[in-house]
């Protein structure tokens, strides 16, 4: 599958980059900055040990994909989606925003009480196909391929079957994921993250994560 990832030289995006990549899949970083990108990219590049190749540009290269992952901070979601807009018409948009306000990200904070993930799908109407993902992932170990991620991805979208393949998205990059139902639903997992964060600094981890019990594994 063709995919690209918008601030994909952040740790969150080029630790999903290197995944799939090495699951054999092709990946475009993109970043305001071009260079920045395929400098990130030769990194990445360098761990894959020739396995795969990723590419770089900028976001308008990255919206060229298939399927189009957004890794920015909540700050930069609304400006970074509506800059490639016009290359999302029926494609699948995975928005793993966090509205983490700072400095306190250890506090669940939803702009204007809602999910921010719907406020997206919102602006860029329905032809395109918003699915919320991978806001609890945390990046500490996504680029260490032995390294097991104690932690399943809440899947939310309106659409089944592009929620489906982002379900296996997940499961190429060795995480456990679940149908988590419509959209809406998204406003528990951008929550969790702050809930997530809090625990790290209690427990002094750096990488919590949630489990949902009671269903047989895939």
């Amino acid at each position: 599958m063709n995919i690209g990832i918008l601030g994909g030289t952040g740790k969150e995006g080029s630790g999903l980059a290197y995944r799939w990549a090495l699951a054999g899949h092709n990946v475009t970083i993109g970043s305001r900055d071009a260079a920045r990108a395929a400098a990130s990219a030769a990194e990445l590049n360098q761990l894959l040990n020739g396995k795969a190749t990723v590419r770089g540009g900028d976001n308008g290269a990255a919206a060229d994909a298939d399927v189009i992952v957004l890794t920015v901070p909540f700050a930069a979601q609304l400006a970074s989606a509506e800059s490639v807009a016009t290359k999302l018409a029926g494609k699948i948009f995975v928005d793993v925003t966090v509205p983490l306000a700072p400095p306190k990200v250890d506090r669940v904070q939803l702009p204007n009480g809602e999910s921010a993930v719907v406020a997206l799908q919102r602006k860029l109407g329905p032809q395109v196909k918003v699915v919320s993902a991978f806001q609890n992932v945390s990046a500490t170990h996504l680029k260490e391929p032995g390294h097991t991620v104690d932690c399943d991805v809440l899947v939310c979208g309106d659409d089944a079957a592009a929620r489906e393949v982002v379900v296996g998205l997940a499961h190429d990059a060795g995480l456990n994921a679940w149908h988590a139902g419509v959209l809406a639903n998204s406003i528990a997992a951008e929550a969790l993250t702050s809930v997530l964060i809090a625990i790290n600094k209690r427990y002094k981890v750096a990488g919590s994560g949630i489990r949902i019990t009671g269903v047989p594994a895939k």
